[in-house]
This record gives structure tokens, sequence and C-alpha cells, in this order.
């Protein structure tokens, strides 16, 4: 599950509880849960990460 925070900026979270906190040095497993982030996840939220960087990339900087 991807979602967007306050800034606008996009957060992976679990796809079966919504748990941001991810173990990333025991296989990319959610904290709360478990469950395995899937490749798929991971294409899923580098893709939303790169529109979020081109977005960001056009959008003229606040004084």
């Amino acid at each position: 599950m991807i979602f967007l925070n306050p800034h606008g900026a996009p957060e992976l979270a679990c796809d079966h509880c919504g748990c941001r906190w991810f173990d990333r040095t025991d296989g990319n497993t959610c904290h709360e849960c478990g469950a395995e982030v899937t490749p798929e996840n991971l294409a899923e939220f580098a893709m939303a990460l790169a529109r979020f960087s081109v977005e960001r990339a056009q959008t003229p900087l606040q004084p």
C-alpha cells in the first residue's frame, strides 16, 4: 500500500495491516505482522518515488 505523507511524498505501508515500519535487515518484512514486502510492492513504490521526484523538480521552490 502506498500513501502520501503530509509533504506529498509517497510512503510504503504493509498491505495486510497498514504498518509503515519494515525490517529491512531480515528480508523486507512488516515489523507488526511479519508480512513480506513483495517485489511488486517495491516496484510500485519505486515508480511512486520517481513520479514524486519529477513533480518536485517541476515545482518552483517557495521563498
